[in-house]
């Protein structure tokens, strides 16, 4: 891979103060295999005019050994030791894509498994953050600023992508194939069964009653009657007559029925409601006149001109909100984010629901792509400068693996010591 490839690993104050410290260690250690080497020499020199120094030469011996030996496990994990091509040295760089592969297929296996996937997904309340957040009423009103900006480019992008036309032409295609007669007929049921027919009764009988009355209408009754009666009749004013009494009987029966709530003529206007009704439910020949009715009004060229001035109406009323010209949409928007999310704060079932979608969702989304991730992390390890990484890995955990160098320099000078006690006993045996 290029140098220009690779991942370059930048180290912070922190690992500075590390490196400090490691140094320090190191030199300690080392002081420790110098030291052990010296006494073994001191120690050999005088042990026959001093035998008990046998028993530090054995300690200063095995101690030297193990220095030594741990000082190269510690090395070769990283490096080289002396610079020399021993096998099995310089783990982590000779191994770099061994490793990066194991770890991504340990993060793959153990981090992103359904299992503890699912159950770290269900610790964290969506729901709650989505609530919270929208309750507050600047963010929310960045969020209603921030649809307002996009919806101009999404208009526009519906106009001239054509997608305003697919959308008109389905929706239009939708409107024609529904049967219009049941839904107008249980629409007109609900309205019979709420008495609300009853308001536009009297509201009926009303106008009618304001009609009767006026002159210009029994000028007109008057003037049919006229023309019905006999010669005779006429030369005794009978029209009038004749007017007077059906004037006053049709006046009173519209009042005696606007004021009578149980009237008998308000059961026979419900029955021929009703019988409408049933007719308009059962019989093909209204559907049939509803369905051409229906037809007939969506083939309006008028129809398709007040939909085009409706979307360009909203399109400048839109493009003003979110200029910034007009203030109104903006406020309304965020009035609804606010009272959405107050709303889902209080209903505990829906927050249920939204957690339950969304852990469903991202649970799904990781199981599809975690084996993605695994290369990705892969690919990030192979392409890590391992010189820098390693730097890196040393300065952090290097000054506890130096404790390894004292520990075996320790351990090592105590077996020997013991080794060399048990021989020196077997010998007196």
């Amino acid at each position: 891979m290029a140098d220009a490839d690779k991942f370059v690993l930048v180290a912070d104050g922190g690992d500075i103060s590390r490196a400090a410290e490691l140094r320090r260690i190191k030199f300690l250690a080392t002081l420790v295999l110098v030291a052990s080497v010296g006494v073994l020499v001191v120690a050999k020199i005088f042990e026959r005019q001093y035998p008990a120094l046998g028993y530090l030469a054995a300690f200063a011996e095995a101690a030297t050994i193990g220095g030594l030996a741990d000082w190269y496990a510690v090395v070769a994990l990283f490096r080289r030791p002396l610079g020399l091509p021993i096998p099995h040295t310089a783990i982590i760089r000779q191994n770099q894509h061994r490793i990066a592969d194991k770890l991504g297929e340990f993060i793959e296996v153990h981090f992103l498994s359904a299992a503890p996937v699912n159950s770290k997904l269900r610790e964290v309340d969506f729901a709650k953050f989505i609530s919270d957040w929208l309750q507050d009423t600047k963010k929310s009103r960045d969020l209603a600023r921030f649809i307002l900006r996009l919806l101009p480019a999404a208009l526009d992008a519906a106009e001239t992508s054509g997608l305003k036309d697919f959308v008109t032409r389905r929706v239009l295609s939708q409107v024609k194939d529904i049967d219009i007669a049941p839904l107008a007929a249980g629409a007109l049921r609900g309205f019979f069964r709420d008495r609300r027919h009853q308001s536009l009764l009297n509201d009926l009988l009303a106008a009618l009653n304001d009609t009767v009355s006026k002159p210009e209408t029994l000028d007109l009754l008057r003037d049919k009657i006229r023309s019905e009666l006999p010669t005779l009749l006429r030369l005794y004013r009978a029209d009038a007559f004749l007017l007077k009494r059906i004037a006053a009987s049709a006046t009173t029966f519209l009042e005696e029925v606007r004021n009578d709530p149980a009237h008998p003529f308000r059961d026979e206007f419900d029955r021929i409601l009703m019988q409408f009704v049933d007719k308009l439910e059962q019989e093909p020949v209204y559907s049939n006149k509803l369905d051409e009715l229906k037809r007939d009004l969506l083939a309006r060229p008028e129809l398709a001109a007040l939909g085009n001035d409706i979307w360009q109406n909203v399109k400048q009323f839109i493009d003003r909100s979110a200029s910034g010209d007009s203030d109104v949409l903006q406020n309304h928007l965020t009035n609804v984010l606010v009272e959405a999310g107050k709303q889902l704060a209080g209903d505990s079932e829906m927050r249920g629901e939204i957690n339950n979608g969304i852990v469903v969702v991202l649970r799904s989304f990781i199981a599809d792509q975690k084996s993605g991730a695994s290369r990705f992390i892969s690919d990030q390890v192979k392409s890590w400068d391992m010189k820098q990484l390693i730097d890196l890995i040393e300065i952090n955990i290097g000054r506890d693996l130096q404790y390894i160098r004292f520990n075996g320099a320790l351990i090592g000078g105590l077996a020997g010591l013991a080794l060399y006690s048990a021989e020196k006993f077997i010998r007196t045996l």
